[in-house]
């Protein structure tokens, strides 16, 4: 009769290791522990302090330890910034960023594609340098001008005024991430794919794009907190609170109710809200994209 015992694998690995092999024991690096301790209090301390702030009364909040759960919650900050035209200043948000974000992803896909396609092609390589010359040249060097086209144009206090410079802000940037990942995909697939009779537009559609699905969502991702969180393009190109995008109305709100912190904290709150969403959303795809050529 044979009886059969279970063995811990790490006794067992320990046993049958060779005889002049020493064990290697990882010891622990006490300086990066404390470290990250120190930097996630950093990180969290601020975030609890304006989610807990949000919820007290104007009373409690200078009654109250300021770190200390409210001992009687309350909605009503929440209340008096949506009184506030905050459903306005949200939809006014969504629109610039959605209008500014499709167009600017999709031309600089369009034109990352044709830029590595074009092998060596002149006009698109003195294109692809015209598009790195955007990066060298800050946006606050370029609002004078800016703002004498859109007078120029007529759109000065529309929501067009802020959608055409996001997308020219965006597409520099997005042109030079997506052309690196475009150039990752083998040349064999492109070449198998003008074998089968496919056509350029449908090499892009359907080779390109969903190879480098997670490099467009991380650009896509990007512009749009960048367009979400913008603040001077707003404040030089529009006048009418009608037409006030979330940060500026923020801005506006504060200097309002600057002595109630609790409804002040109660409206960046609800302005960060959208962020956490688009990132909990494009969470997997954006690391995805950040992290990839980090294992070639």
């Amino acid at each position: 009769m044979t009886t059969t015992l279970a063995k811990d694998p790490a006794q067992a690995a320990a046993r049958h290791a060779a005889p002049g092999q020493k064990r290697v024991t990882r010891r622990p690096n006490w300086v990066a522990g404390t470290a990250s301790w120190i930097w996630l209090a950093i990180v969290i301390v601020p975030i609890y302090w304006i989610v807990i702030t949000s919820f007290k009364a104007q009373s409690d909040y200078y009654a109250e330890n300021p770190l200390a759960p409210p001992s009687n919650p309350t909605l009503a900050n929440y209340q008096l910034v949506i009184e506030s035209d905050f459903v306005r200043y949200f939809m006014n948000s969504v629109i610039v960023t959605v209008g500014a974000v499709v167009p600017a992803v999709a031309v600089s896909f369009m034109a990352a594609y044709a830029i590595v396609r074009s092998g060596r092609g002149r006009f698109l390589r003195y294109t692809n340098s015209m598009f790195l010359m955007g990066l060298a040249i800050p946006h606050q060097a370029t609002i004078i001008p800016i703002y004498l086209i859109i007078i120029k144009l007529g759109l000065y206090d529309t929501p067009m005024a802020l959608i055409l410079p996001s997308i020219a802000f965006s597409i520099p940037l997005s042109v030079l991430v997506l052309s690196n990942f475009i150039r990752d995909v083998p040349k064999e697939l492109f070449e198998s794919m003008r074998l089968d009779g496919a056509s350029e537009l449908g090499t892009l559609w359907n080779l390109a794009l969903p190879l480098t699905r997670p490099a467009v969502v991380t650009v896509t991702i990007y512009n749009a907190l960048t367009i979400w969180n913008g603040f001077l393009l707003p404040l030089i190109l529009t006048q009418s609170p009608e037409q006030r995008t979330l940060p500026l109305a923020l801005w506006t709100f504060q200097g309002q109710y600057s002595v109630n912190v609790p409804a002040v904290l109660a409206s960046v709150v609800l302005t960060t809200l959208p962020i956490l969403v688009i990132y909990v959303v494009g969470r997997r795809q954006l690391l995805a994209g950040l992290t990839a050529g980090f294992g070639k």
